[in-house]
């Protein structure tokens, strides 16, 4: 089956055709998402994603890259999702330290007390708070910097600003977010 006929099967909601795409690209699939999640049950969740989205969205298939392309740009997407998500509980526990005054710093961060876990729930609240009311551009830059983990370069093609651009929102982002923490937290503890 050439590409053209596959995309026109998969476009009128053939299951032969889909079921042949499935066999052809599950492997890639799984084994991309592997390889960015290291994980074999997530790999498996994000490659069961990845083809749920590419029989939804077929249809808005713009045909200016090959197939197999769109189809491993959905499985990295799917699976870099994944990994942010995952990696969302480890990174508040590196940003959050940095706006808490330095009295309020817990060493028992991994204590495991329920006390301990509604205070982590308490600040990661607030962390949100203050990024969305962050300026949008602001925003932006700090969570894919910052939340997710992307590099100043990614982030900079991500928003089509240049990398200094980037640099001055993160820096920005950072003097905001620490006076609206310590605002936040002033007002929550009154």
């Amino acid at each position: 089956m050439d590409e053209q006929e596959l995309i026109q099967g998969l476009r009128q909601g053939d299951e032969p055709a889909f079921r042949w795409l499935v066999d052809q690209f599950r492997n890639r699939v799984y084994h991309t998402a592997l390889n960015i999640l290291q994980d074999d049950k997530e790999a498996e969740d994000a490659a069961q994603e990845t083809f749920i989205q590419v029989y939804e969205s077929v249809s808005s298939f713009r045909e200016d890259s090959s197939l197999s392309t769109w189809i491993y740009r959905i499985a990295m997407h799917k699976a870099l999702d994944k990994l942010r998500r995952r990696k969302t509980r480890q990174t508040l526990r590196k940003i959050l330290p940095w706006w808490m005054p330095e009295e309020k710093r817990s060493s028992s961060e991994n204590f495991d007390h329920p006390g301990v876990a509604a205070e982590q729930k308490e600040k990661s609240y607030l962390l949100f708070r203050a990024i969305n009311s962050l300026p949008l551009k602001q925003k932006t830059a700090f969570n894919l910097i910052k939340v997710q983990g992307l590099s100043y370069k990614e982030a900079s093609a991500i928003m089509d600003q240049p990398v200094k651009a980037i640099e001055s929102l993160i820096t920005r982002a950072r003097i905001n977010l620490q006076e609206k923490l310590e605002q936040l937290y002033k007002s929550n503890r009154q």
